[in-house]
């Protein structure tokens, strides 16, 4: 359910708006929507039966998915860094990039995932957010990029400014889950500098949870600290302050002796500077000073950066959730599970339905039912539905009207067809 708390921001009023019609994911597990449907008690006495029809639907939608993933991991391989180049590859890169990012924009969209706009990934490097570190990204490594989310809320957080001295609330937009799609340039010579391990040519998958939208720009590989204004202040003034004090105490003497020299050297003073072992212990020792202040300057300046890297680091820790294969794993996973509960689903309200309904009543009932019954605004995809039910047979449509066949025909129905893949596949 999503709230908007800043009153002056009506761009943020609207993305959250748009970010409540883009949720079409249902954000509860295949198990609890099995128990969530006899919880309303219309199938009494045919629990059993309409879990075994679930258990027979869970397993004819996963064997469909298991040979998209057969078909991904093929695509993806030749892009894939973490693993050897087969010996049997025919070099049409071009190809296998086209097929690879088709079959995976269509596993993102069966899992109810959407594209996040490139407008919205640029404007991350402007807005305020909780990451307070500025970054900056080498665009020009990529062959291309692409984010997709799912799951969108607004969420409003304090955040310290003036060293802890006051607090600012901000309000954005925060991504439950977001994949990211990056393909490496074939030449890579100054992003290898910074990233030895990009490969030109290779594809990079990762998935992330909990990304606040003005933060898109950390989960690039090849970001980079650099330092906002505040932090060059906060850095620069100390340092201008600290440096003014030793000029004036301890290198007062030096600058003295160094400054007849100078002055001797140039025609501008005829009194001589006797070179002695004072004269040069002076000199010595305020270089030595001033060396000794430069390098503990430069070391602060490294370690603020380190610790800027460090927050960083240990963000992207704890919102990374998967990477390359196993990427497709998950969201093959995610893929199944959505496709599951949008049928059990769509089968489960025509069934328990007095009357058939068009596919436009299916879906304010289940709609009406989420947010009557559970508190959820979900915007079901009933199209995707109703398309998956129609073809395993356990519903049928006449005359623009849709009614599910009752559980005894629908559950034989479903253990034929898996009897027959088996079959085919030599599996039975």
């Amino acid at each position: 359910m999503l709230f908007f708390r800043q009153k002056d921001d009506p761009a943020l009023k609207q993305a959250a708006l748009q970010a409540e019609e883009d949720l079409f994911f249902v954000p509860y597990s295949r198990r609890d929507i099995i128990d969530m449907c006899l919880d309303q008690g219309k199938l009494a006495g045919q629990e059993k039966r309409f879990r075994q029809l679930a258990t027979q639907l869970t397993h004819l939608i996963h064997f469909e998915f298991h040979q998209k993933i057969e078909a991904l991991k093929s695509a993806y391989a030749p892009m894939n860094a973490d693993f050897r180049p087969s010996p049997f590859e025919t070099g049409e890169e071009a190809g296998h990039v086209r097929e690879f990012y088709s079959l995976f924009q269509h596993l993102l969209e069966k899992a109810n995932y959407k594209a996040i706009p490139e407008e919205d990934i640029q404007r991350a490097f402007s807005e305020d957010a909780l990451f307070t570190i500025r970054l900056q990204v080498d665009f020009n490594s990529f062959s291309e990029y692409h984010f997709f989310y799912r799951g969108a809320t607004v969420k409003e957080e304090c955040l310290p400014v003036f060293m802890g001295l006051r607090s600012k609330s901000i309000s954005f937009i925060n991504y439950d889950r977001v994949v990211m799609y990056i393909r490496w340039k074939k030449t890579l010579d100054s992003t290898r500098k910074i990233n030895p391990e990009a490969a030109g040519g290779t594809a990079l998958l990762k998935l992330f949870q909990n990304v606040p939208r003005p933060d898109l720009e950390m989960l690039f590989p090849n970001s980079r600290v650099g330092m906002r204004i505040m932090d060059k202040l906060l850095f620069g003034i100390p340092a201008a302050v600290t440096g003014s004090i030793m000029v004036l105490t301890r290198l007062s003497t030096t600058l003295f002796v160094l400054g007849s020299l100078l002055a001797f050297w140039l025609g501008l003073s005829s009194q001589p500077v006797e070179w002695n072992k004072t004269t040069m212990a002076v000199i010595f020792a305020g270089l030595l000073t001033l060396g000794t202040y430069l390098w503990r300057q430069f070391n602060a300046f490294k370690n603020r950066k380190l610790r800027f890297l460090q927050t960083l680091i240990r963000h992207l820790y704890f919102k990374n959730l998967d990477n390359n294969i196993g990427v497709i794993h998950r969201i093959a996973d995610d893929a199944e599970e959505e496709e599951c509960k949008e049928a059990l689903l769509g089968y489960y309200f025509l069934l328990t339905a007095e009357r058939p309904l068009t596919v436009q009543e299916t879906a304010k009932k289940i709609e009406d039912w989420f947010l009557n019954r559970w508190g959820c605004v979900v915007n079901f995809d009933i199209d995707d539905a109703a398309d998956k039910v129609l073809r395993l047979g356990i519903v049928r449509k006449e005359n623009g009207q849709l009614a599910a066949l009752s559980l005894e025909e629908a559950l034989s129905l479903l253990q034929t067809q898996w009897e027959n893949l088996t079959t085919l596949n030599g599996l039975g």
